[in-house]
């Protein structure tokens, strides 16, 4: 399908991308990472006055802009550009669980993420593990077909399992909380809830694989080897090249899935975003050279991101099998 965004979504995601540049994200990731987080919560607060969090709240319900799919995936390709750290999916998969599953407690969250003044994480069914519980205000669990919510992050205070991105922190969250709701309407909640969780992290590793591809092509335009910068070499053009034609691939999947929301569409464009982004990073770390691998050097913000986001709400593999099924 042809999508193009409306002149008010660019200067929406034009907007977002000079507000990001402003700040200095970057220290943002590295104190999230050490366990700081008042950095990037105020990185929050700023996105919420920007009204990124309240494009996923329901305008039924106070501060609420939306759903709005389409400028909230131009947005979370700008959180991955910028590589804004904390629970930002996550945050937005339980708006749609507390939405459809329980309208109470959506009465009493869902204005307060609208605001940014709460971040929620998910557990997801099959994992034991929520991305950054230990400063989420809250984490839902779903466990077959009950929805619970521990107020108080089960995370706090205890260690965090390795990651590949020191700054998605994982911690073991046990599914007894207060119960929402039960019954069939939970797991039919957990599967929308999949879809937007799906899309968004498509938006973000798209994000993610295009910083990586710009801060590439700005490298070897200046790093000179046998007396010319290595850019101008047949063999680095086309490593860019196979990048850029991934990352210009899956741009459209995105952007057209977040117009449809059709659960087989979004696994193609989580497939084909997450994968062009692992390219991306699998280029620049080549093309970088052994620097590449230093975590002085700020790329490796975003090169640590690319793997996980690429298997986080689903796999290529699973993926890939939605699409099949859809066929």
């Amino acid at each position: 399908m042809g999508f193009l965004a409306t002149p008010e979504q660019r200067d929406f995601g034009r907007t977002l991308d000079r507000m990001l540049t402003a700040a200095d994200t970057p220290g943002a990731v590295r104190a999230w990472a050490a366990g700081d987080h008042g950095p990037g919560r105020a990185l929050w607060s700023r996105l919420a006055e920007a009204g990124v969090p309240a494009l996923a709240v329901p305008a039924a319900y106070e501060g609420g802009l939306g759903p709005l799919p389409v400028e909230l995936a131009i947005s979370y390709v700008e959180l991955g550009r910028h590589a804004v750290p904390g629970p930002l999916v996550e945050t937005a998969v339980a708006v749609s669980l507390l939405a459809d599953a329980a309208p109470d407690a959506a009465k009493v969250w869902l204005p307060r993420v609208a605001s940014g003044d709460a971040l929620l994480s998910v557990r997801s069914p099959g994992s034991p593990f929520a991305l950054d519980a230990e400063v989420a205000d809250a984490v839902l669990t779903v466990e077959g077909d009950t929805l619970r919510i521990a107020p108080i992050a089960p995370g706090h205070g205890g260690p965090a399992e390795a990651s590949a991105d020191p700054a998605r922190r994982l911690y073991r969250v046990a599914a007894d909380g207060e119960p929402l709701a039960h019954g069939g309407e939970v797991a039919e909640a957990m599967s929308r809830a999949m879809t937007w969780a799906r899309l968004l992290t498509a938006a973000q590793s798209l994000g993610v694989g295009l910083t990586l591809l710009h801060r590439t092509v700005a490298y070897v335009g200046q790093r000179r080897q046998f007396g010319r910068e290595i850019g101008s070499f047949q063999a680095v053009k086309h490593r860019l090249a196979d990048a850029l034609l991934a990352l210009e691939f899956a741009r459209p999947l995105v952007l057209g899935a977040a117009v449809t929301r059709d659960p087989a569409d979004v696994a193609a464009a989580k497939v084909a975003a997450g994968e062009a982004a692992y390219t991306a990073a699998r280029t620049a770390l080549q093309l970088h050279g052994a620097i590449g691998y230093t975590e002085e050097l700020d790329l490796s913000l975003w090169l640590r991101k690319a793997r996980p986001l690429r298997d986080a709400w689903g796999t290529p593999g699973e993926c890939r099998e939605t699409v099949l099924r859809d066929v």
